[in-house]
């Protein structure tokens, strides 16, 4: 059932000291429902305690397919199916004529290390022709190839940026330059299709939401993350973040956004939003998947113009399509009761059982657990040494 934004609780972004006609971060989101707690004692728990009845339901089918890698192979055309260690270009990639319409413009270079290159300053170079060769301007966001979580993304505005974000990359490593898109509503959509099904179905939509604190004219940016309900439980990922401007007073009635990326652990705000799945969204995304081979699980992340415009299947942005690995991110709304975010990732794990025996009889090639640990080291290796995230 559609709940028209005006029925939703007021949201951060409608304060009395925010202008209404402001080109705010979270502009064409519907009113964010602020009801109830502002953080969930859920929504920062450790990862193994979410994922045992998902380890325990995985032995039973493991068992009942004898396969126990069959997750891996749910979308055949990716990488360990998108479970870790994929590419974002690989994946985007994919994208026929079609599809490519709602993917902004990219592309991607591997930071070499000195000795390979004559200078820093000849690797940017490399970037920028790449840049003018593909049609990008600033600004564009920067991310790692290989990634999950947010990590590594930036928000590049000026050649200086470009600059640092390439020397702080750590050699070998592939990272990606896209289109900002000029949408600022942001949204995860979470797509299942079955391989022997022609529809597939919007199974969850996360409204993620920027945080963001007002300036009064009197108070300092730490002031300002101390006193708000909820940025003051996350200053451990705000303050650091910001640290060169924390002292600085803010002019009254300014917005300062505390997050870019759209990652819950970034301090990105989750909201369930499945209230505005429709018909005409499902069979767009129908349409675009006729034209991608091998998706068939897994989670869009978009920028969309606003909320009336997604539900209708239009003007939208695909950033990154995630696979095998993929949350649907609503059940981190701080009202989500814990017994709902046990079934969410309960039912998606079986689907993707389901879909991999599906896939293996249709004779896609199971990988290997050697293969998926690889993956994984390599990735965490990786992490490590990625620039910090906005």
């Amino acid at each position: 059932m559609y709940v028209s934004p005006e029925s939703q609780s007021e949201s951060i972004l409608t304060q009395p000291s925010l202008p209404k006609n402001q080109d705010t971060p979270n502009k064409g989101m519907p009113k964010m429902d602020d009801s109830g707690k502002t953080v969930s004692r859920f929504e920062f728990w450790p990862t193994w305690f979410f994922y045992t009845p998902v380890v325990l339901q995985s032995l039973w089918y493991g068992i009942k397919y004898r396969d126990f890698r069959l997750p891996l192979v749910a979308n055949p055309h990716i990488k360990l199916s998108g479970m870790v260690g994929e590419s974002k270009q690989e994946i985007l990639e994919l994208a026929g004529d079609y599809a490519k319409q709602w993917i902004p413009p990219f592309v991607t270079l591997t930071k070499q290390s000195e000795s390979e290159r004559s200078s820093l300053s000849a690797q940017w170079l490399e970037a920028k022709q790449a840049m003018i060769k593909t049609g990008l301007s600033y600004p564009i966001v920067a991310k790692p190839d290989q990634g999950c979580r947010g990590v590594g993304v930036q928000l590049m505005e000026s050649d200086q940026e470009l600059q640092q974000y390439i020397a702080a990359f750590p050699d070998k490593a592939r990272y990606m330059l896209q289109k900002k898109s000029p949408y600022q509503a942001e949204a995860g959509l979470f797509y299942i299709r079955y391989p022997n099904q022609e529809k597939g179905k919007v199974f969850s939509i996360t409204l993620k939401y920027s945080p963001v604190v007002v300036g009064t004219g009197k108070h300092t940016l730490r002031q300002l993350i101390e006193q708000d309900p909820r940025a003051k439980q996350l200053a451990h990922l705000y303050l650091p973040r910001h640290q060169d401007q924390l002292e600085q007073v803010l002019e009254h009635g300014k917005p300062f956004q505390l997050a870019f990326a759209g990652s819950h652990c970034r301090g990105c705000i989750f909201k369930n939003g499945n209230a505005y799945i429709t018909k005409a969204l499902a069979e767009k995304l129908d349409r675009i998947f006729d034209d991608y081979p091998g998706y068939h699980f897994g989670r869009l992340d978009v920028k969309f113009k606003d909320i009336e415009s997604l539900m209708q299947g239009k003007d939208f942005d695909i950033l990154e399509m995630n696979g095998a690995s993929s949350e649907a991110g609503h059940i981190w709304d701080s009202n989500t009761p814990l017994k709902e975010i046990f079934s969410t990732l309960l039912y998606q794990y079986r689907c993707l059982y389901e879909i991999g025996a599906l896939q293996r009889k249709a004779g896609h090639k199971v990988p290997t657990f050697h293969e998926l640990f690889r993956a994984l080291k390599q990735e965490k290796q990786l992490i490590k040494h990625y620039p910090a995230t906005d």
